[in-house]
């Protein structure tokens, strides 16, 4: 599909510039409830959640949305900050005909961003973001005063949520002896995530859990884990928890202040769901899964498969294939058998599950992924066309992936955001990977 404002996460931008402005999230606001009125049966008013992150752009946003929706008379159901997946959950659980998230996700508090959940939880399908593009572009023609939709804040859906999350780990198990420390990011698990660790019995100290409306994910959260790793180690703890600014991230740490991604959670998880007979199939990665990862993985015999980066496309593959455990390694960790899409917190206890049931330390519950280096060069060219064709690069490309056989990988792929091509090389040596990747950065270079 040719997109003129998705991208494959939603509607995304800089504050103040296109698309992130007050008179266009009030277009697309009513744009989407026409085309979800249009779906609803006659007579019915169709219903909409609205979440958000911690940014003070979320304000705004909010408003806006609710004023679109609104217009083209559907009704809304606002929760405040809450995580991406909580949602999701809400959305779902609610019977609602879609959910709204306001959020940047792992971005600087500047950049916000709309994305969308279906009925049942899940990303919008293609076919409807399309309708919803075509409807932005054309006028707005509010409903008259009888038709208007209404608005009512659901004040227990932070309850609710919790709920849900501690539903997902065994009744049989809890978190007793164990000293957590949750960093939230300052973001939108700040007042859901310590709450469940705390219920299940966990010592928990929050950090990254102040949000001022401009310091989400600024030197905490999953993607700056060393702040959480300093923390660990201050407190003695047993292990950390890291999210990003929507909690549907996750990166953890063990009492030694190490750090450990996406690849090796969901190794834990999966293989504790083989140990248990409940593993459906494999597991889905992406391009940039660690092969490392892949490896481990065949030495349990659990099969995998390579999906494009960004987990609405991990998500399609696992549908394809029936299969319920997918992930980046990133942080993205999708148990389709807990939820429909990607939960930090969840995530977290699946991993904590594993480690109660195996009684295995972080450490060595991830022991068998120990992660080859990735060097990442990205190569700023005036068109991100299939530069792998370039007889430069093909000879280049076709020497590195000789030399480094079954103990390494290379990957040429543009970006879906910036005017870059991304020169990834992995290998057992980081010597040999940074010799391989400059290589071929050189001959992108030359391509141009």
């Amino acid at each position: 599909m040719s997109r003129k404002y998705f991208g494959t996460d939603g509607v995304r931008g800089k504050v103040g510039k296109a698309p992130i402005t007050p008179d266009f999230v009030l277009r697309l606001g009513y744009a989407a409830g026409k085309v979800l009125a249009a779906h609803q049966a006659e007579g019915e008013r169709p219903a909409v959640l609205i979440g958000k992150d911690t940014r003070i752009s979320g304000y705004m946003c909010e408003s806006a949305l609710e004023a679109g929706f609104t217009a083209a008379g559907v009704d809304v159901k606002l929760v405040g900050p809450m995580p991406t997946p909580a949602v999701a959950y809400l959305t779902r659980a609610l019977r609602l005909a879609a959910g709204v998230v306001i959020s940047a996700s792992h971005n600087p508090y500047d950049d916000n961003g709309i994305k969308f959940f279906s009925g049942d939880g899940e990303k919008l399908p293609d076919s409807v973001e399309a309708a919803i593009e075509a409807q932005i572009d054309r006028p707005m023609v509010c409903q008259t005063s009888s038709k208007l939709g209404k608005v009512r804040r659901i004040d227990d859906a932070a309850g609710r949520y919790i709920e849900f999350c501690k539903g997902t780990f065994p009744t049989n198990l809890n978190l007793r002896g164990l000293k957590i420390v949750v960093d939230c990011a300052h973001g939108a698990g700040y007042h859901v995530a310590p709450p469940v660790f705390h219920e299940l019995g966990a010592e928990v100290v929050a950090i990254g859990a102040a949000p001022d409306g401009f310091n989400i994910n600024d030197k905490v959260g999953a993607t700056n884990p060393q702040a959480l790793q300093k923390a660990v180690i201050a407190e003695k703890a047993d292990l950390g928890i890291a999210l990003d600014g929507d909690a549907d991230r996750l990166v953890m740490v063990d009492a030694a202040g190490k750090a450990y991604d996406g690849d090796q959670l969901l190794y834990v998880i999966a293989r504790d769901v083989q140990r248990r007979g409940l593993l459906r199939g494999g597991v889905v990665g992406t391009q940039m899964s660690n092969l490392a990862f892949e490896h481990a993985l065949g030495a349990l015999g659990i099969p995998f498969e390579r999906a494009k980066v960004g987990d609405r496309y991990v998500i399609e593959m696992m549908q394809q294939r029936g299969w319920r455990l997918g992930g980046e390694n990133s942080g993205h960790i999708l148990c389709l058998d807990q939820h429909s899409t990607g939960d930090g917190i969840v995530a977290a206890l699946q991993v904590l599950r594993a480690l109660r049931e195996s009684r295995l330390t972080l450490k060595r519950a991830c022991a068998p992924v120990a992660l080859f280096p990735q060097v990442m060069i990205n190569v700023p060219v005036k068109s991100r066309g299939d530069k792998a064709n370039d007889n430069r690069v093909a000879k280049v490309l076709l020497q590195a992936e000789r030399d480094l056989a079954e103990d390494g990988r290379v990957l040429l792929r543009p970006s879906g955001t910036e005017p870059v091509i991304r020169v990834m090389v992995e290998a057992q040596s980081r010597t040999k990977a940074e010799r391989w990747a400059k290589a071929i950065a050189s001959a992108v270079q030359a391509a141009r």
